[in-house]
């Protein structure tokens, strides 16, 4: 019997649709690769019926529900000021929709919660005083009015997303299905994760600063394309004798400087990337075959069991044939 996990959108008028399209599709798609935890969305609204950024309208919505369970997820998703205009199907937004929706908030959410903002809802949760002296962060363009918001809270810059206890904050669009992913990934397992994400076509990012996740979904919370195209390429066959010039040629950069893209937003340097998903692909091998350690070697991109060793004890203290034991 799976452990059923609510989790409640929160759309207000000319909602961002893809803030909330997103995480709710990869919280479906979860539903299809595991059978631990089954995901129950739940839309909520100030009104039954909302405008979306594209003129699109959700109805029906559950209207401000007076509490919601204690394990619950929340999700409050952002909104635009200039919405594709549409003909009026004469329903007009509540006019103190946002008053109502911060009371809400305010009164609702609860420690036992998950609270995760995405894009300007970060702006939201601050008026409800819900990040004052929290980690931060919200849509680049949206960062100083979250400052004046919550002046107490350390607001952060230039990132996907931001963890701090158990409140959630991502920047714009996109970066809502990488909190998601990683949302995901804590309740049911990395795998699972990958698996959407592989699934919707997107990259897979983690925050630096976060636990580590896996090796697949590590130092990839930055925004830099040459790099993340590397990764790619590196990730999609980590056996290939990949070298620095290699890597170079991809990102269309010196040696030298995909280096220092590696060291600067990844936080590792590339033959330690490289390693980490090698190892990351011997400990699957070691985990569902019967191969001797000399052919997952060859088959990792090691040049012997002995190379294998060496580089899996700078990860692990534990010896590749305990692995397997426990795997076992």
């Amino acid at each position: 019997m799976p452990r059923l996990q609510p989790v409640y959108l929160l759309a207000m008028p000319n909602a961002l649709l893809l803030d909330i399209a997103a995480p709710a599709e990869a919280l479906r798609i979860a539903n299809h690769q595991q059978d631990e935890v089954r995901f129950e969305l739940h839309y909520v609204g100030t009104q039954p019926t909302v405008a979306t950024s594209i003129g699109l309208r959700l109805s029906p919505l559950d209207v401000l529900p007076a509490s919601v369970p204690d394990n619950a997820w929340l999700v409050v998703t952002g909104t635009v000021e200039k919405p594709l205009p549409v003909p009026s199907d004469g329903t007009s937004p509540t006019p103190d929709a946002e008053v109502q929706a911060v009371e809400w908030l305010r009164r609702v959410v609860r420690p036992t919660h998950q609270l995760a903002c995405i894009c300007t809802g970060s702006l939201l949760a601050a008026r409800a005083g819900l990040l004052d002296t929290l980690a931060c962060t919200t849509h680049h363009g949206s960062c100083d009015e979250l400052r004046s918001l919550a002046p107490g809270a350390r607001v952060a810059d230039n990132r996907l997303y931001v963890r701090d206890g158990n409140v959630w904050t991502s920047a714009g669009v996109t970066a809502g299905l990488d909190l998601m992913l990683t949302l995901i990934a804590d309740a049911t397992s990395p795998l699972c994760a990958a698996a959407v994400a592989r699934q919707m076509v997107v990259y897979a990012r983690r925050a630096g600063a976060d636990p580590q996740l896996s090796p697949w979904l590590e130092g990839r919370n930055h925004l830099h394309p040459a790099l993340h195209r590397v990764q790619d390429a590196v990730a999609a066959d980590p056996a290939h004798d990949w070298t620095l010039a290699a890597m170079a040629d991809i990102a269309c950069t010196s040696e030298r400087h995909v280096t220092r893209l590696f060291r600067e937003h990844a936080g590792v340097a590339p033959i330690d990337y490289l390693h980490r998903l090698r190892i990351a692909l011997a400990r699957e091998m070691l985990g569902n075959s019967h191969l001797d350690l000399e052919h997952i070697a060859q088959r990792a991109g090691f040049g012997s069991s002995r190379h294998l060793r060496r580089v899996w004890h700078k990860f692990d203290a534990l010896p590749p044939s305990r692995a397997r034991r426990i795997a076992d």
